[in-house]
This record gives structure tokens, sequence and C-alpha cells, in this order.
């Protein structure tokens, strides 16, 4: 469809039931469904004459810690013939198992899979659903919001062993000195240099 408008009003038509809720904003169509309905919407979204999103762009998650359904599962749509975009959303709990794209979009495969990696979310008939961006053993989820920000385990060169190895985040503060003053005055010691240097010419 050419027009935003019609393609709201014909996925509400013909979906009927299977959409919670539509709204049109930024020039793009919103659509929130029902985890149960996505393979069903997506195929409508990919074959049908009047949409035709052939392209899946991008599958994210936004995490929500403190909420009972903690994860949004967010689908990014493009359709080239009619250069539209659609995004669709449904809510999920944290260990919740949800269908795989990969039957209707092959693409899927390592988005599904860097979903996985980064916020632990299962994806049923995916075949070969592993960590992508992590490396073996990692330890946790680092795009939850609750994931420490230095993470569990740090990686270096053991000089000792001679050979690299993990071990846990040590964060040593004995030596360090914090300078509280505001970025924008500048810290000491570069005000001093500062000044020696205007004296000097």
């Amino acid at each position: 469809m050419k027009n935003l408008v019609d393609l709201e009003k014909k996925i509400n038509s013909e979906l009927g039931t299977k959409i919670n809720s539509t709204k049109i904003k930024h020039n793009q169509i919103y659509i929130d469904i029902d985890k149960e309905d996505l393979i069903d919407v997506t195929l409508f979204f990919k074959t049908n004459k009047d949409t035709k999103f052939k392209q899946l762009i991008d599958i994210t998650v936004v995490d929500y810690p403190e909420e009972s359904l903690r994860f949004k599962l967010v689908y990014l749509f493009l359709s080239h013939e009619f250069n539209q975009r659609a995004i669709i959303s449904y809510s999920i709990t944290e260990n919740e198992v949800i269908p795989s794209l990969t039957s209707i979009f092959p693409s899927a495969n390592w988005m599904e899979r860097e979903v996985f990696d980064m916020y632990g979310v299962n994806f049923k008939d995916h075949p070969d659903l592993r960590r992508i961006l992590t490396d073996y053993g990692f330890e946790g989820h680092p795009l939850r919001k609750d994931f420490p920000l230095t993470g569990h385990t740090e990686v270096r060169y053991s000089e000792d062993k001679k050979k690299v190895i993990n071990e846990p985040v040590k964060l040593e503060q004995n030596y360090r000195n914090f300078d509280y003053e505001s970025p924008w005055e500048g810290t000491k010691y570069i005000k001093e240099q500062t000044n020696n240097n205007d004296k000097k010419n």
C-alpha cells in the first residue's frame, strides 16, 4: 500500500484479533501483538501483495527489569516496493521461549543469536542458538540492565603462565588520584601548565 493510513486499515481488518494496537508515528507503522501471533503476522507482512515487507532489518530487545513482562521484543521490517517501514513488538516474561523467524527470514538467524547472547532470550526451533558476540563460557548477558558495568571476569596475559587467562574483575583504587573539579574548568595540572606557558611567553 502506498498510503500508511490505508495499510493500517488493511492490517486491522485482515488480521483482526491478532493485532492489539496500531499507530502511525514518524512516517512508520507500529504494531503491538502477542508472541503467539508472531509467525502469522510476519507471514502476512511478507507475502501479502499490499504489504510486501520482504526484508527483516533488525531484531532487538528493550529490558524493563522492574516489570513482570521484562522484555519487549522489537522487529523492524522494510518494504522496498512501497518504501515503508513497520515495527512489530510484543512483551514477554524473563524465561519465556519465543518462536524463531528463521524459517521465514533466514537473516533472523544471527539476529536471534545476538538477542540470545545479549539478553538471554530463547528462541524455539532456532537451528543454531549459541552465543555470537561474547566468548565461550561468558557469564551473564551484557545488555541486561542488571548486568554489572565492569562485568564478572577480565582477560589478561599472565607472564607466569605464559598465556591469556580469565580472572575475577579487580578494580584497584590504591594509586588513583581523583580530580573532582568541573571538566569545564579543566584539571589542576593542565591549568598549571597553561599558566606556566603563559608566563614564559
